[in-house]
This record gives C-alpha cells, structure tokens and sequence, in this order.
C-alpha cells in the first residue's frame, strides 16, 4: 500500500563509521518530502544496530542474521516500504536534499523513466564513472587486472542522458515498475544485481537516465578489487557468470 513519496533502502554491514556520516546527511530531507527510511543490516558485529535503535528510533530496521547478499537485503527492505517511488542507496553515500528532491521531480515529471541516478563524486569532488557499459567479459578482465581502458578517460556529459546501466549505489526506481519486472535477481550475491535490474526495465520498455546536474558523496569501497581473492570477490565471479547465462551475453 502507497502511503508516501519516498522510500529510502540502506543496506549496512559492519560500516558503522560510513553508516554514521549517511543518515546524519539524511536528516535534512524529512524537511522537504515525505520520507521513510528502511535499513537492513546483514549481519553487523560492530554496534550499528544498536546505534540505529537508540538515535535513530523512526527507522524501520530489518536484521539479518548473516550477510545474505545485496539483492537478497535491499528486497526485505523493498517489500515493507510504502512509497511510491524507492530510492536504492549506498551507506557509504553523504547525500543532500536537491539531489534527493531533484531526481524524484525529474522522475515524477518524466513518465516514461523507469530508474534515475545522480552524479556520484568523491569526497574531493571528483567524479566517478557510476554509469556504466554492459559488464562484459573482457572489460571485467581489464577491470581485474587494472589494465587502462577508453572508459578509465571517457568524458562526462553535462546533461541528462541514457546509460546502459547505473551503479546500485544510487538509484530512484518507480514502484510499479518493481511490481513489473520483478525485485533485484537474489541469484546475484553481490553484483552485477544493479546491471541486471537495468536490463530488465530497459527491455520492458522504460528509460534509465543518469542526471549529472546533481551529485552526491560516494567514497566507494569497491570491495571485490581490494579484495581479489576474498570469499565475496569469488562471489561476484559467480555472480557474473549467472548474468552471462541469464542474458545469453558475455560481450
């Protein structure tokens, strides 16, 4: 049931630290629209949950008992939230109030897009590439091994334009289109959930549009890179290798 405009999806696992900095960005937005905030903990072992509870008692929280993955956390937040529109956040995100406003006045007024982004920067202003081409094979490759691309110099558009895909950091997604494509691919622990959501609403016929005329902070773990032979990069291998199977698509 609808009850109001904006729903707001954070997953955490033990990033109190980034988790802090996101929901004390966040506080000014209860003064613009009309806002609820859901938070799934995957399993956090460092206070963020009795954190949340006793500053932030208006959040509906949701505790895993383990990390269950991305997509599997961001639905339980999806299927309890109430409305209309769902914006997919990153805790390590520090957001404002015209970049939240700004995309869901470009949404509500453009009815023919199914899913928005903002710019992301980093904390010195720099842009970074969260727009994206299909996840390919061979660019994962080149991804892997921090081989230099076109895409590491490519420039950045001043206007709003359509993407193949936008990073799962930021994005505002219209519910009835959720209720139509489906919620986020639970095969996928931990990426590419946010190219294969794109995917779907863009072949049922919905534009995904990435807004560089707003940004937020983004201080980007990238986990699997620093990570390359952890247990959740070995995830995300498996990941891609479902999308490829899925989409019948490797390139």
């Amino acid at each position: 049931m609808i009850i109001m405009k904006l729903s707001i999806i954070i997953i955490t696992w033990n990033q109190i630290s980034y988790l802090k900095e996101c929901l004390v960005s966040l506080e000014k937005l209860f003064d613009c629209i009309e806002v609820e905030i859901i938070l799934v903990d995957n399993g956090s072992s460092d206070g963020s949950i009795e954190f949340v509870n006793s500053v932030y008692p208006n959040i509906r929280l949701i505790v895993n008992n383990r990390n269950k993955g991305v997509a599997f956390a961001r639905n339980r937040g999806i299927e309890i939230s109430k409305g209309e529109f769902i914006l997919i956040l990153d805790n390590d995100t520090v957001v404002n109030s015209q970049a939240i406003v700004g995309m869901l006045d470009y949404i509500q007024s453009h009815h023919d897009v199914g899913l928005c982004s903002c710019q992301l920067i980093d904390h010195l202003g720099n842009i970074q590439e969260s727009w994206k081409e299909f996840p390919g094979f061979g660019l994962k490759l080149k991804n892997f091994f921090n081989i230099e691309t076109k895409s590491n110099h490519k420039s950045y558009p001043n206007s709003p334009f359509e993407p193949f895909y936008v990073i799962g950091a930021c994005q505002m997604i219209r519910r009835n289109v959720l209720e139509s494509v489906g919620l986020l691919d639970e095969n996928i622990f931990y990426g590419p959930e946010d190219a294969d959501l794109c995917m779907r609403i863009r072949n049922s016929g919905w534009k995904i549009v990435y807004l560089p005329q707003y940004n937020i902070i983004h201080h980007w773990r990238r986990i699997t890179n620093s990570r390359k032979l952890s247990l959740i990069a070995w995830k995300h291998i498996c990941g891609l290798c479902y999308f490829y199977f899925k989409h019948k698509r490797i390139y």
